[in-house]
């Protein structure tokens, strides 16, 4: 299992501290405000105060030797965003091969990158896209993002697509998506006394039923054009 370093323990750090811990990683959390310390001292594997910009003290705790660093420095103020630029430049310097840095805008973010970060994580313009996407398609049950402006979603089968086979729906000509997989609905489930049935490679004379779970690739831009009942 990968070890962390999560440096900055505000409420993105504490989550994902929280979060990486219950899945079993080995997580050291690290602030130099004793309280936030001390709110993850039982829920992570080592809690430490101390400054980051400190490259020895880093050292001390081993930082050195984690496959993984995420610098999530409140950078509201000035001096933040300074200490997130010198934790980053000490990371680089200690050798942690993966640095992860949690920027406000852009413009802070190719600071990071231009200092050493591996990749810059925007939590505030990232959730705000997200939510944008959810209003303008909610039909949209869950998407990975596999590149900028593409995903990959699952949807329910609207009933304008019942009893409809792929090559009817012609997904591909339509709406310039692709189906990846099906996963029967409960109800087309309990009609046929199964469990559960999934198609990883629909064919053309597949058939597709109201509230079968749907996997489709594509923009974020056609996706969400596909209909929603």
């Amino acid at each position: 299992m990968k070890r962390f370093a999560i440096i900055g323990l505000g409420r993105f750090g504490q989550k994902l501290a929280i979060d990486l811990s219950a899945a079993g990683a080995e997580v050291i959390a690290i602030d130099k405000d004793k309280d936030e310390v001390e709110a993850l001292r039982d829920q992570v594997s080592c809690a430490v105060r101390l400054d980051s910009t400190d490259e020895k003290a880093l050292r001390a705790q081993d930082i050195d030797k984690v496959d993984v660093a995420v610098v999530s420095i409140g950078q509201a103020h000035g001096q933040g965003f300074e200490s997130a630029v010198l934790t980053v430049v000490n990371l680089k310097q200690l050798g942690v091969p993966v640095i992860y840095t949690r920027a406000e805008d852009p413009i802070a973010g190719e600071v990071f990158s231009k200092v050493g970060a591996t990749e810059v994580i925007y939590p505030e313009i990232e959730s705000a896209e997200r939510w944008a996407f959810k209003l303008i398609a909610p039909h949209i049950e869950e998407r990975i993002d596999f590149a900028p402006g593409y995903s990959l979603a699952r949807i329910s089968a609207p009933a304008s697509f019942h009893g409809k086979t792929v090559l009817d729906l012609q997904l591909r000509q339509k709406f310039n998506v692709n189906l990846v997989a099906i996963k029967r609905g409960e109800h087309e489930l309990a009609k046929r006394d199964r469990k559960e049935e999934i198609m990883n490679v629909p064919m053309p004379d597949t058939i597709v039923y109201e509230g079968d779970v749907l996997m489709v690739a594509g923009s974020d831009a056609d996706l969400a054009k596909l209909p929603q009942e």
